[in-house]
């Protein structure tokens, strides 16, 4: 985050998204502020609060958009939920508190895998000795049913300590199996020559067998391996309000077979993939790792609620599911102000979570939300309604635009599909006048005319292998011309 300036930021928002200009100038500029504030003395960086985001704009313009490139900007823990999943307390359906609950999971996720990414090296040197205990003539390593148990990968804590231990062991013996014949050359007392002799064959066979392992010149050869059992995957749907029960009793499935192991027959390659894999989720310490996680789920977490138009509760009326809505509003509340949420790492506090929430409210209006709620989403921006020069940029200028799409697609069957500039002129203008004459989707209308637009290329591209189709105004008009005139074909076909 430190890298990215709310210009950079706004320069690779650019690379996904035309135009509305503002909207990701405030969101660079919230994503900044988050690196700001870590720089600060703790005392004052507790008071500095999150300035949360509402986006207000027709559907199809980029608000979902944004928020989905931003997960893959911002290096934090990032969650996208739709309000109109959850239900007020008492209604059958989601709590707003899964929200957080979730994005801890996600946070946890991303960190382990990047612990285990951290620990790979160390983990192929473990899995390769393991490797070469099965491959020796007259091996007995993997007999013993407990040999792999510091491969398991369960959900309790484990010992970093130990962990590191069984790592720098593993890369030890690697490097000593190199000078072993030397070790091996005086005989021990009382040991027999034979002994000794059968010792040193020993290490040279397996010095030899390394190599061969290291060049993948063993990938194909079978072996006989132990493996931790498959975790038995239990999904329990709880009642609202009973998600620690459910959270404990999935935890008890998942631990009934964590420490058992099963003898498998499976190639060398296949094998030392899992191996590695085990040994380097076992290195994790999953007590550092949830501390880690609630850490940056507090000081950097991210929350992006869509469609929060759709729990206003417009026109005033105060029964039917106007009701569960704006109860949906004053459960958030809560979250947004801060509050602590239990999950299954810890309790997390929500007071320096950024939330951005977006809507269209199209029936509904800002002032309808609860006075509270709009007090906590103090960053309002107003997003355009697209023109016809932004369709004609989306279809060209965005990284993987939707001629380009259609483009390497028709390529995979030999068909080379090519756009005129004035064919983009006209998809542009109409989706623009479709949008104007039905209902504006934005964006989405080009998705609906480009499928018509290719449609017959599409179905006799395998018949057309070698040809160049170049699709011009004429091309454009002869198959969408009809469509757009006539409004009311436009309302079903397009």
């Amino acid at each position: 985050m430190e890298q990215l300036t709310p210009r950079q930021i706004v320069q690779e928002l650019d690379r996904h998204i035309i135009g509305q200009h503002d909207a990701k100038r405030a969101v660079a500029i919230a994503l900044r502020n988050r690196w700001r504030r870590m720089q600060i003395e703790p005392e004052l960086r507790q008071e500095i609060m999150p300035k949360n985001i509402l986006m207000i704009g027709p559907t199809g313009v980029g608000k979902t958009e944004i928020a989905r490139r931003l997960s893959t900007i911002a290096d934090a823990p990032f969650i996208k939920v739709e309000a109109t999943k959850f239900t007020e307390v008492g209604y059958v359906g989601k709590e707003v508190d899964s929200i957080i609950r979730d994005l801890t999971a996600i946070s946890f996720k991303k960190l382990s895998e990047k612990r285990v990414k951290e620990n790979m090296e160390k983990a192929r040197k473990i899995a390769d000795e393991k490797i070469l205990d099965a491959l020796m003539p007259g091996s007995a390593a993997d007999d013993d049913p407990d040999d792999l148990s510091f491969f398991m990968s369960g959900s309790g804590a484990v010992d970093e300590s130990d962990a590191e231990d069984d790592a720098e062991d593993a890369v030890a013996e690697e490097d000593a199996g190199r000078d072993q014949e030397q070790d091996d050359s005086a005989a021990k007392p009382g040991e027999s020559a034979g002994d000794e002799e059968k010792r040193k064959e020993d290490a040279e066979t397996r010095e030899m067998l390394r190599k061969k392992l290291e060049a993948g010149e063993l990938d194909d050869k079978e072996i006989e391996i132990r493996l931790p059992s498959k975790k038995i995957n239990v999904e329990i749907m709880s009642p609202p309000g009973m998600e620690d029960m459910s959270e404990q009793l999935q935890s008890i499935f998942e631990n009934i077979e964590k420490n058992r192991t099963e003898r498998v027959r499976a190639k060398v390659s296949d094998a030392r993939e899992q191996l590695t894999k085990n040994a380097a989720e076992h290195m994790v310490d999953r007590t550092d790792l949830s501390r880690e996680t609630i850490e940056a789920v507090e000081n950097n977490g991210i929350v992006f609620i869509d469609e929060i138009d759709k729990i206003c509760g417009g026109g005033g009326e105060k029964n039917g599911p106007n009701v569960s809505r704006e109860g949906v509003q004053r459960d958030l509340l809560p979250l947004i102000e801060g509050c602590s949420v239990k999950t299954k790492y810890g309790m997390v506090k929500t007071d320096h979570i950024l939330f951005i929430t977006s809507g269209a409210f199209q029936v509904s209006k800002p002032s309808d939300l609860i006075p509270e709620l709009q007090g906590r989403l103090p960053i309002r921006v107003e997003l355009k309604a697209l023109t016809v020069e932004d369709f004609k940029k989306i279809l060209t200028e965005p990284h993987a635009s939707i001629t380009e799409q259609y483009t390497a697609l028709m390529r995979t069957e030999g068909v080379e599909l090519r756009f005129t500039d004035d064919a983009l002129q006209s998809i542009a203008e109409a989706a623009f006048k479709v949008n104007e004459s039905t209902e504006n989707i934005g964006a989405r209308r080009l998705q609906t005319i480009m499928e018509r637009l290719v449609d017959e290329i599409s179905f006799d591209a395998p018949e057309r292998k070698g040809e160049t189709v170049t699709i011009d105004s004429g091309y454009v008009r002869d198959h969408l011309g009809k469509l757009v005139e006539d409004e009311d074909l436009s309302r079903y076909i397009l």
